[in-house]
């Protein structure tokens, strides 16, 4: 078998691997990618975060346009299904996959669609649908593979009830009822979403608040809008047995309740793609859920191996994913990378409202013993908020009490995760620069959601004293 030479092979083409493809190819270098789908973007475009936000989108037109008087007259002549959010989603999926094909064939990155396969610490076998294989060569590799839900062994996925976050997207039809096992990102978007279909929903939780990893006040605003949905959520929970039937699924959990509804969507966990890439054979051990272990430089083991995206493990985040296959490209090209990736980067959970936050929590501060105080906007005030009808959510900023700079930065609400910014970009200035008198002393459109900067930088410095 013939063996093609590159400079260097990209193995996945979701944000992460498109990163680094796009980066190497700016240095000059001639990049292959391999794909495993049949088409590029990997299980962000696909599968997740595209989907899912255009499924989210399509909610929340439909929750305005229930709640705004001027359609009153017309509510009981819209009715709008599950599989019709899908089909909406469906032209979005498209765009994307056509405008990331373009990039690759702009900047003359090669790209091969099969299973890949690591031969050596310097070859890739590529597998093609057809079965025709192939060949390839580089000096330097990038495992992008992303992730997929987990499966636990003892539940039947192949039945038409027991979804998990892939195979959601290919329901035919609303359920009346539904179980979402597993709390996290995923679930609760999904649950959120279900409920404005009026499905009836449970949501198991397997710890004991709702995204344990964000600010209290902001999950218990959640929490409060979900359960005002119609969600039912049950904490501290864990699954004994999943039992599909012919009418139903039930959710057998070990402190004894049982859950019956139409479907079940498992959304608790996921592991990466690293079966049958031979990797074990030269030298790389994927952990138990399939992620390899990295440096601060994302190489692994084999220095000329890098791992990045969902593969490489946490934060799981395709924004975090596409700005570390950028600075992997950069440093296979000059060997090394003379900036770094921010340790602070913004989170955003798709709810109806959405949430989004960056910096330190106040559990965190007080654990730290930090001296913070709390500024708040509450939507409700905020003029645009009342234009829109957008006024559930507020905007929390931590600030330090001496210096006022800003150590966290928490939104609820709508356009959370376009609001964050602002404050994100103040909080990466040096020194006085990123203060809270910035937003006391800065003039803001009106009317504008950026106004609750404003708004919440005077509230916490009337809390000095």
């Amino acid at each position: 078998m013939a063996v093609r030479v590159f400079d260097s092979i990209v193995i996945g083409t979701g944000p992460a691997g498109e990163g680094a493809a796009m980066k190497l190819a700016k240095a000059r270098q001639r990049v292959a990618v391999i794909e495993a789908h049949d088409q590029v973007g990997g299980g962000c475009t696909h599968w997740g975060t595209i989907p899912s936000k255009a499924l989210r989108h399509s909610i929340q037109m439909l929750a305005d346009y229930r709640r705004n008087p001027l359609f009153h007259h017309t509510l009981d002549q819209v009715e709008v299904e599950f599989p019709d959010l899908l089909r909406a989603a469906d032209s979005v999926i498209d765009h994307q996959v056509r405008t990331r094909y373009r990039y690759y064939q702009r900047n003359r990155v090669e790209v091969l669609f099969g299973r890949a396969r690591l031969v050596d610490t310097h070859q890739v076998e590529i597998v093609r649908p057809d079965g025709a294989a192939e060949a390839l060569r580089a000096e330097a590799i990038v495992i992008a593979t992303g992730s997929r839900p987990y499966h636990p062994p003892d539940v039947d996925f192949s039945h038409p009830r027991v979804l998990d976050s892939d195979s959601i997207l290919r329901l035919k039809h609303t359920p009346r009822t539904m179980t979402i096992y597993g709390a996290g990102v995923i679930g609760c978007e999904y649950a959120s979403i279900m409920s404005y279909l009026d499905v009836k929903v449970n949501l198991v939780d397997t710890r004991d608040r709702l995204l344990s990893f964000l600010d209290d006040e902001i999950t218990d605003a959640l929490s409060y809008h979900l359960r005002e949905q119609g969600v039912v959520i049950r904490h501290d929970e864990a699954y004994e047995q999943v039992e599909p039937t012919d009418d139903g699924v039930v959710l057998h959990c070990r402190s004894g309740k049982k859950l019956k509804t139409d479907v079940l969507l498992w959304a608790n966990g996921r592991t990466g793609n690293t079966d049958g890439m031979g990797l074990e054979e030269i030298g790389l051990t994927p952990n138990k859920r399939g992620q390899l272990e990295v440096n601060e430089s994302y190489q692994t083991v084999l220095p000329h191996v890098y791992a990045v995206g969902d593969v490489a493990g946490p934060p799981a985040l395709a924004s975090a994913g596409y700005d570390q296959g950028r600075f992997v490209g950069a440093h296979i090209a000059d060997g090394e990378c003379d900036w770094s990736l921010v340790e602070e980067f913004p989170t955003g959970i798709y709810t109806v409202p959405e949430i989004s936050s960056v910096g330190r929590t106040e559990r965190e501060l007080t654990a730290q013993k930090v001296p913070y105080e709390v500024a708040q906007a509450h939507f409700k005030s905020i003029a645009r908020a009342q234009i829109t009808g957008h006024t559930v959510g507020m905007l929390k900023l931590l600030f330090h009490r001496e210096t006022k700079q800003i150590l966290g930065i928490h939104c609820f609400g709508e356009q959370a995760s376009e609001i964050i910014h602002i404050g994100q970009a103040i909080m990466r200035q040096p020194g006085p620069a990123n203060t809270l008198q910035y937003f006391a002393e800065t003039t803001f459109n009106y009317p504008t959601m950026a106004e609750a900067y404003r708004v919440a930088a005077l509230n916490g410095l009337n809390r000095l004293f």
